[in-house]
């Protein structure tokens, strides 16, 4: 019987010895397979974290961000009840308190935030629907400028200070603005009615480095002729500065609010034989500033700070012919790209516009049109030209503009006389 067993037996205990390896095999087998299957998800998961450290460290290659959320508890001018917003609350020592405010925040310092630009209208609707339509539109086009260029922009149209009403309320904006933004170097005023028909084109600042007041104009006019009509005061440039702030109070005085208003409307009216306004207020104080040699102030006549529009408006058509044959002989200059590195392509335009000269009679593009004259919102308009021949030059001069901004997005204007239709950019 113990025989018959172990001879019975013995195979049996080969297949289990078989059986037991096949099984070991296949342990090992799903061992393995999920060890590989746990590398491949751990390299998967690598990938993924240094695709994301990746990004991140493209990131960290942009310029230092600002530090909006810093505002340490430390005494600034704002926490003095004698400094204020308003002109008729003057402030001294500016420069030293802004630079502790600077010293603060140190993310602002060097920043581009150099130009703060600042604009506004009425706070009532127009008199008629058109002239809202193009307030928006010329809004907007400051908005697309300060967008591709980095800078802030404020859009006031409440009057605060309620004596300084009309051509009078930009003085307020910007005295407000030169205190609620001490990181601006500069504070840019332009009027509602003026746009930006050059959107590549920047403030040449260093030009100013010496100066705290740009103004367009024609220095042998204003000095030596005495012409209110040498400069225009739709677009200026001011320095956020102490002088600055000194000038403001001048300015105003001969302001509505003023009690010196009376006279300074006889000292105005026998310099220039005209209505005392900001205008002739501003030209008198150029010539004072001349007189006084403290060079503080320069009239811009190199290029379009503020063209009129009666000038410019006809010329764009042949601006773009020339634009257009220049690049269609290089194409790196009708290069489809970003919004964001347009500065970049604007310098490449640099080379080929040397010769077109700027200002009057030249083919560059005029880097600000003003509609002096025009009144779109309340329709006082100048009775030397028409209604319609004003709206019609909004129109044109609006969609040039625009055309340089809808490029960046595929689209364009084929007709500048109609701001309802955009066709696909053409492909060369």
């Amino acid at each position: 019987m113990v025989t018959m067993t172990q001879t019975t037996g013995s195979p049996n205990r080969k297949l289990s010895i078989v059986f037991l390896f096949f099984i070991i095999i296949l342990l090992t087998t799903l061992f393995l397979s999920l060890i590989s299957t746990f590398k491949s998800s751990d390299s998967v998961i690598s990938l993924s974290r240094s695709k994301s450290t990746h990004t991140c460290i493209c990131n960290t290659n942009n310029p230092p961000r600002l530090n909006l959320k810093s505002d340490p508890p430390v005494s600034t001018f704002y926490d003095d009840p004698n400094v204020g917003y308003t002109i008729d609350k003057p402030i001294k020592n500016w420069d030293e308190k802004r630079r502790h405010w600077l010293n603060l925040h140190p993310s602002f310092v060097g920043s581009n935030k150099q130009i703060f630009l600042v604009t506004g209208s009425q706070s009532k609707p127009c008199k008629n629907a058109k002239g809202d339509h193009f307030l928006l539109r010329f809004f907007k086009n400051k908005v697309d400028y300060c967008r591709i260029h980095g800078y802030d922009i404020f859009y006031n149209n409440v009057l605060l200070d309620p004596k300084m009403n009309n051509c009078w309320a930009k003085l307020s904006a910007v005295r407000a603005s030169m205190v609620a933004h001490p990181e601006a170097e500069w504070i840019w005023w332009m009027d509602e009615d003026t746009v930006f028909t050059d959107m590549d084109f920047k403030v040449p600042l260093d030009r100013y480095k010496d100066r705290n007041f740009v103004v367009h104009g024609w220095p042998r006019e204003v000095y030596e002729e005495k012409n209110w009509l040498g400069l225009n005061a739709g677009s200026f440039i001011i320095r956020n500065c102490q002088w600055s702030l000194d000038f403001l109070e001048k300015w105003a005085d001969m302001g509505p609010q003023s009690k010196n208003r009376e006279k300074w409307r006889k000292i105005l009216m026998k310099t220039f034989n005209h209505e005392a306004d900001d205008q002739t207020a501003l030209a008198y104080l150029v010539l004072q500033e001349k007189e006084e040699q403290s060079n503080r102030i320069y009239i811009e006549m190199e290029y379009y700070l503020e063209g009129y529009w009666v000038v410019i408006a006809d010329t764009l058509n042949n601006i773009t012919d020339r634009y257009n044959e220049i690049g269609m002989k290089n194409e790196m200059l009708r290069r489809p790209h970003a919004e964001l590195v347009s500065e970049r392509y604007a310098e490449l335009w640099e080379p080929y516009l040397k010769e077109a000269g700027y200002g009057y009679g030249s083919w560059r593009r005029p880097f600000v049109t003003h509609f002096a004259g025009c009144q779109p919102c309340s329709g006082d308009h100048n009775p030397s030209f028409s209604r319609q021949r004003c709206w019609k030059a909004m129109e044109k001069v609006l969609n040039y503009g625009d055309n340089q901004v809808l490029r960046n997005y595929g689209f364009t204007h084929p007709d500048l006389s109609d701001s309802t239709i955009v066709s696909p950019l053409p492909v060369y």
